[in-house]
């Protein structure tokens, strides 16, 4: 079993007459297995794979629906001896693959690997699209299993369109706390707000697939990435003083994900924001602002008690503290955390404000958004969304953010600046 621990960075001095608290919290989980790791004791882990098999999946000669084919089988190989799986298809509603039985799951070993290979080589496309049902039918399946460890990968290459919005968002409502699901758009076709609402509120991750050739490397990338999660179910549990209001609490790395509608109260003060399933080493960084009553020079206060629940057990807490002083020397210093997440949110707002003007036809506006997120990008050594950028503008200077918009760009280029803009790089705590 992995060891968790929380690590409070920020500065406490507030100068006179300030009342907002900024932190960055550390949550390490060390002393894993290191790799495919058994559930804990009296767990399972279960991992469904909803992919589109609607009559768009034929287009460009069926290739899309035959790597959608390998790429499922390759995930099945990767499976863990032991885990229980299933293989949905969706089209204008969803039906299960294997097993042929709604609802149910088979446990992974050399003969079920090979039966549900033989059924997903022969499944062909036909249908519309409705993501919704798609969840809802794998929701029936973990539902089935209680006391889980349960992940999901979805995989769409088109928009929600045979079913309304708020019956998407039902179904993400259902799903919410139940499974987490790893949603990947392949092509272009795809509604990135769509699949971005189902990652953000299930605690997994949206990419883009920009060519079927990528679909089997991405599935076995993240089929062997939830075979070792260890630990099911982890959450921050914050406590905060009467009159204080938390004004947000955001995963800043790996990637940013704003955490703050999730909040579940456990008591007065207290409420636990779901940080879903972890492997036995990892790490993540979550930002934390709280507005508080002002005190007088001199006043200390506690700010925040900032506690992990693993698997509903409460470990060791972490302060976030306010010092008030009239010293601007220790008042006006930027803890480097909160400085470095601060301009990482920067950016992705910065991309995703610059995308918006350039659809709209701003072409001013759009220079100077994208060149603020390269001029951001180059400080924090975001090299990957540097590059990305660079499909997008021009750059003539990274330092100063001097960039020309390109007239010609793929639109899978645009997709993946765009989904990708929230990815963050982590503040290097040893310089």
């Amino acid at each position: 079993m992995a060891d968790f621990k929380a690590e409070v960075f920020q500065n406490e001095y507030l100068h006179e007459g300030a009342d907002v608290v900024d932190a960055v919290v550390t949550v390490t989980a060390s002393g894993g297995s290191g790799g495919a790791a058994a559930p804990p004791a009296g767990q399972e882990r279960v991992e469904v794979i909803v992919i589109d098999c609607s009559g768009s999946m034929n287009e460009d000669g069926g290739l899309k629906m035959r790597a959608a084919r390998e790429a499922t089988m390759a995930a099945i190989d990767t499976l863990s001896d032991g885990t229980l799986f299933a293989i949905v298809a969706g089209v204008d509603g969803a039906y299960a693959l294997y097993p042929q039985e709604a609802g149910a799951v088979a446990r992974a070993d050399g003969q079920t690997r090979e039966a549900a290979k033989g059924v997903v080589s022969r499944v062909r496309a036909k249908g519309g699209t409705a993501i919704g049902t798609w969840l809802t039918a794998a929701a029936g399946i973990f539902n089935g299993v209680p006391n889980s460890i349960n992940h999901c990968i979805l995989l769409t290459d088109g928009k929600n369109q045979s079913e309304s919005d708020r019956a998407l968002n039902n179904a993400i409502a259902q799903c919410s706390g139940l499974f987490q699901c790893d949603a990947r758009g392949l092509g272009t076709d795809w509604n990135i707000d769509e699949l971005r609402r189902i990652a953000n509120a299930l605690l997994g991750t949206v990419d883009i697939i920009p060519s079927p050739a990528d679909m089997e490397a991405e599935f076995r990338a993240l089929t062997q990435a939830a075979m070792g999660k260890e630990v099911g179910s982890v959450s921050l549990r914050l406590w905060t003083p009467q009159g204080s209001q938390v004004e947000f609490i955001k995963q800043v790395a790996p990637n940013i994900d704003d955490l703050t509608s999730k909040a579940m109260p456990v008591k007065a003060l207290t409420n636990d924001y779901p940080l879903g399933a972890w492997a036995g080493d990892e790490s993540r960084d979550y930002h934390l602002r709280i507005r508080i009553p002002v005190g007088n020079v001199g006043d200390e206060r506690l700010g925040a008690r900032v506690m992990l629940t693993i698997d509903d057990v409460e470990q060791p807490s972490a302060l976030v503290r306010a010092i008030w002083t009239n010293d601007e020397a220790l008042s006006t210093r930027i803890n480097r955390e909160v400085a470095h997440y601060t301009g990482q949110a920067e950016l992705a707002d910065a991309i995703a404000e610059g995308l918006a003007a350039r659809d709209s036809g701003d072409g001013a506006t759009a220079t100077v958004k994208l060149g603020r997120a390269v001029q951001l990008a180059h400080e924090a050594g975001n090299g990957d969304t540097v590059k990305l950028l660079e499909k997008v503008v021009e750059v003539d200077d990274p330092k100063s953010g001097t960039v020309r918009l390109k007239k010609k760009v793929d639109d899978a280029d645009t997709m993946a600046l765009d989904v990708r803009s929230t990815r963050t790089v982590r503040v290097n705590k040893g310089s």
